[in-house]
């Protein structure tokens, strides 16, 4: 497998993994890591960029399209939705380090969006959670034995 073809599906499953599909960008990190594929940052660098990207998506879609919440496309359920507004309406913007996370993460984003929280301050924020996330995934790879 090439460098380019590994890139590109990586940076596209870990986007999609912030928007429709759940996904295990993860997973694919750990395997293209154990191939030794490509440099490990330049993987996390992809992984990072296409999940935060992807959060952007959701953050359109929490701007703009809300009033389709109730379609079946749409990224985030209604309760997780109710779960996340609560949530980020104690804590505020900071809670989008936490965007990363598989429970209810995604719905921050779209909180965000729905909040008008604005887009610099709210890639900085997603971005700072999820290549956190991506570096201790690539170190936790790169220090277990016989990978």
């Amino acid at each position: 497998m090439s460098v380019l073809a590994a890139g590109f599906g990586l940076f596209w499953g870990a986007f999609l993994a912030a928007t429709i599909l759940p996904g295990a960008s993860e997973l694919m990190l750990i395997g293209l890591i154990a191939k030794g594929i490509a440099d490990p940052w330049l993987l996390v660098l992809v992984a990072g960029t296409g999940n935060t990207l992807g959060s952007v998506v959701n953050w359109l879609c929490g701007r703009f399209m809300l009033r389709y919440q109730e379609r079946r496309w749409f990224p985030v359920k209604p309760k997780q939705l109710e779960a996340a507004t609560r949530f980020f309406n104690r804590y505020g913007v900071w809670t989008l380090l936490f965007a990363w996370s598989p429970l209810g993460g995604d719905a921050l984003t779209v909180i965000a969006g729905t909040l008008r929280v604005p887009l610099v301050p709210f890639i900085v924020l997603v971005a700072i959670g999820k290549f956190a996330r991506y570096v201790v995934v690539a170190g936790a790879t790169l220090a277990w034995p016989g990978l």
